[in-house]
């Protein structure tokens, strides 16, 4: 019994001791007695009493432009007052932060928050903004990862996340058919060229009354044309693309792209002309001049204007020269 007595009482002085000591470490710092709520707290964990308190609290360190306090405050906004309409502000502002510091995608993230955890909030309409927003200045090179993190984590198609949110959450709203146009213009940029077809013609279905779908048609035609290969002989694609570029060019008259529009069917012809010129001088090597006569002739009677059209004339002269002489032997 007197053991038992002993063993106890220093199990008590180790307690007590182990106590005293942090709370004269350096961990004291940061606990403190308050004799409002009698009881010890850490200000690093610490919530302020109401969320109109501790929200503008976390602003004054975003003020401050403390942004990774700024965020930690309007963490534990989230945390203790999940139901308050200060919450919904709390994450907008998490999203504020990480945007000012050009983390583009993690503001994303944290204004996506808003719409799932807080539909019904004031900021709704201010969030999909600032999505599209974040769409656009990744989809023009800022804010962009580096190779080591995006091969570690994924997100070469942030981009295509982000518009396709913004669609999603407001699908009949203004930034619907942009984003879904910038879907299509990324997609070109990487050389998908018939996967960013598919997301143009999206924006020509879904979206038929809206101001994208003449810039729509226009890429259509664009990606068409660069789905052509040079002097390939199938060219269906390519005058696909010219039909295109000339629907483009009758529908839109006054379009600031309509002489790019033109342009882009002179070269389009060009890439014909030399086509039908490749396969003439095909059919001449073979020795088979009344096939290489008849696609020498579309070059000089269909494409008159282009530059190949005189070498045409010069290829029919020597196939009538060659044909003479053999008829001579």
């Amino acid at each position: 019994m007197f053991y038992d007595t002993v063993a106890r009482m220093k199990k008590i002085t180790i307690l007590v001791t182990v106590f005293i000591f942090f709370l004269t470490s350096s961990s004291y710092a940061f606990w403190m007695w308050t004799p409002e709520t009698k009881r010890w707290v850490n200000p690093k964990y610490d919530v302020k009493d109401t969320p109109q308190e501790q929200l503008s609290f976390a602003k004054g360190y975003y003020s401050a432009k403390d942004y990774k306090k700024a965020v930690n405050e309007f963490e534990k906004l989230i945390r203790n007052y999940p139901k308050s309409k200060e919450a919904a502000d709390a994450q907008y502002h998490i999203g504020l932060s990480y945007e000012v510091q050009g983390r583009l995608f993690e503001a994303y993230k944290a204004y996506q928050r808003v719409v799932e955890k807080y539909p019904f909030s004031e900021l709704f309409s201010d969030v999909i903004e600032k999505e599209y927003l974040m769409g656009e200045k990744l989809l023009n090179g800022e804010g962009k990862r580096g190779p080591f993190v995006s091969t570690m984590i994924g997100g070469e198609y942030d981009v295509i996340e982000i518009f396709r949110a913004v669609i999603k959450n407001a699908p009949y709203g203004k930034y619907a058919a942009p984003s879904q146009y910038k879907i299509g213009l990324y997609l070109s940029q990487k050389e998908l060229y018939q996967e960013a077809r598919d997301e143009f013609e999206k924006v020509v279905n879904d979206y038929p009354k809206s101001e994208w779908v003449g810039p729509a048609k226009y890429q259509i035609a664009i990606v068409d044309s660069r789905r052509s290969t040079a002097a390939q002989y199938d060219q269906r694609v390519t005058r696909a693309a010219v039909e295109e570029f000339k629907e483009f060019v009758k529908a839109y008259p006054d379009a600031e792209l309509t002489d790019q529009a033109k342009k882009q069917v002179d070269e389009l012809r060009e890439k014909e002309a030399e086509n039908n010129f490749v396969i003439g001088h095909f059919y001449e090597k073979q020795k088979d001049y009344a096939s290489a006569r008849v696609y020498f002739q579309t070059v000089v009677d269909e494409y008159e204007g282009s530059s190949w059209a005189a070498r045409a004339v010069h290829k029919l002269k020597e196939i009538a020269l060659k044909q003479t002489r053999a008829k001579q032997k």
